[in-house]
């Protein structure tokens, strides 16, 4: 892969440096752990709050939306002041947000809590992931690092649920955001100890301007993609992403005019850089099928939330395993095609779910998950390490946060997408399916959706009721197919992508250099080529 910095891969990480990757693992799982334990807890907490329908939305969403918004300009902000530096001032406002949303008295306060904890949150992301580069010099240690860091994010989303319903069951909800505060409190104790300092020391001030119309264009989209995934293609949904798409044409065009822009455009001139972040956005896309899962696994096999997410631990588990392995493979084999090979078999896995029945198909649907959770891994892995390492040294935290940013659009446009699809062909499939005798405002009722059909259960009695409902398990399991066959096209697609676009990128093994010279890809003084004499860290840095 790519390594632009220049470092060489006699440069090798000891014992520090591993320890150091430990501390930054700590908030990358409490902050997907956060995320996943969040919905256990949320009826609790609006029954203590009183949380209306419209609050508990903003409850949970204000977080990812902040997160989201704010990263592009946090992992520049990071490259500018010190990457540990931000790292540290993040933890403190996390924790102190933790605090207060474990406290909070009301719906209001709860909210404004979950969004500075949004806000802290895009200052730990992209500082940690540009860390590892700083730390790890050789590629190959570079790759395990980045997958121990994957697998973390991963196993917090797994373990969320089990621990967040411990804590519910002996605790009150607001314990579950008190698990930041030790953990925050941990990496600021070992933090300067363990971590190194990087910052471009030739970076020129932030440009407030081009920090609102990052906003303005991230966070509409965002906005109006997962309202899409809610209410379909409404004119306010179509009209906040359509602003955000004009706002994002204004940032552009002012990057352009900089000479210290927030989000250096050049970078994607880095073909390494450009493909990566098209399949992180792809992969996010794919994402979307699992909302159709979820809701499979609680409305057609009738398990409870716990129980589906339990359904759910060992796709993850697979995701973990190919994050660890793909490095490893990737000494002998072009990450692109590692990547590739990984995606077709993610397609399979998505096929085998397009043969998942309305009835026993549990078992089918986990073995499907699996495999196309085990092909996804190298995607994330490698994909996340082409990213960083194909960009000067000083320029990582603003391509770790495009990563993020990257996955953050895929997973939003993939909801929305799916979705979307899902419910068109739910409702064309019941509509052809109702029986005899269902009353008109039920029908209308069971048509908007699988949630919908047990409401109108309610309104019909006698065998149609259960005519109904099987009728109404059936199109949803349809749809589910149907998003399933879409996001197998999807992998196959991006599978061409990683084995065309990504072939230059060699083995980790290969790279005695560190890294791909120039002519393999790029030329020297091309924009997206390390330049001559790359920022190197900073002396202030406690570590040395």
């Amino acid at each position: 892969m790519d390594v632009s910095s220049g470092a060489g891969s006699d440069v090798r990480a000891g014992r520090k440096e591993w320890i150091g990757l430990a501390v930054l693992a700590l908030p990358t799982l409490l902050l997907s752990l956060d995320m996943s334990a969040l919905y256990l807890a949320l009826p609790h907490l609006s029954q203590d709050l009183g949380a209306s329908a419209t609050q508990q939305l903003w409850i949970t969403d204000i977080y990812g939306f902040l997160i989201a918004g704010f990263l592009v300009t946090m992992g520049t902000v990071g490259d500018r002041v010190g990457r540990r530096r931000l790292l540290l001032i993040g933890a403190v406002a996390f924790a102190a947000a933790s605090v207060a949303a474990a406290y909070s008295t009301s719906a209001e306060m709860l909210i404004v809590s979950r969004a500075l904890m949004g806000i802290a949150g895009a200052t730990l992301m992209p500082s940690t992931m540009s860390l590892l580069g700083v730390m790890f010099k050789n590629p190959q240690q570079m790759g395990v690092a980045i997958a121990v860091w994957m697998s973390c994010f991963m196993g917090g989303m797994a373990i969320g649920p089990v621990v967040g319903g411990v804590l519910l069951v002996n605790f009150w909800w607001g314990s579950v955001f008190l698990l930041g505060v030790p953990v925050m409190a941990l990496l600021l104790l070992a933090g300067p100890k363990l971590l190194p300092e990087y910052r471009d020391a030739e970076s020129g001030r932030v440009d407030l301007v081009s920090v609102a119309l990052s906003l303005g264009a991230i966070l509409p989209v965002i906005y109006g993609l997962k309202e899409v995934a809610r209410s379909g293609w409404q004119p306010v949904n179509i009209t906040a992403v359509a602003v955000g798409l004009i706002v994002g044409v204004l940032f552009v065009q002012r990057q352009r005019s900089l000479a210290s822009p927030l989000l250096d455009l050049r970078l994607f001139a880095n073909r390494s850089f450009s493909a990566a972040l098209v399949i992180m956005v792809g992969g996010g896309i794919m994402s979307g099928t699992y909302l159709l899962v979820n809701l499979y696994l609680q409305t057609v096999e009738g398990l409870s939330p716990l129980q589906a997410g339990a359904w759910l631990v060992p796709s993850t588990i697979a995701t973990i395993f190919g994050v660890m392995a793909a490095p490893a493979v990737a000494r002998k084999i072009r990450p692109g095609y590692v990547i590739a090979g990984g995606l077709v078999v993610t397609a399979v896995g998505y096929l085998l779910l397009t043969q998942v029945g309305s009835s026993a198909g549990v078992a089918l649907l986990v073995t499907g998950l699996i495999v196309s959770s085990l092909g996804a891994g190298p995607m994330g892995a490698l994909g996340t390490g082409l990213i960083i390492g194909s960009v000067p040294p000083e320029k990582a935290g603003s391509a770790s946060a495009m990563s993020e940013t990257s996955g953050e659009f895929g997973i939003a446009f993939g909801i929305a997408v799916m979705g979307s699809v899902g419910t068109a062909v739910y409702q064309s499939s019941l509509s052809g399916g109702l029986p005899a005798g269902v009353p008109a405002e039920a029908a209308r009722t069971a048509q908007e959706s699988i949630a919908g059909a047990y409401t109108a259960v309610e309104q019909v009695t006698g065998p149609v009721a259960a005519q109904l409902l099987t009728a109404a398990r059936e199109a949803f399991t349809s749809a589910m197919n149907s998003t399933a066959v879409a996001s197998a096209v999807v992998a196959l697609v991006l599978a061409t992508v990683a084995a065309i676009a990504l072939r230059h990128a060699p083995p980790t093994g290969d790279q005695p250099d560190g890294g791909e010279q120039p002519g393999d890809g790029e030329q020297a003084g091309e924009p997206g080529a390390a330049p001559a004499g790359a920022d190197q860290p900073v002396a202030e840095t406690a570590a040395k």
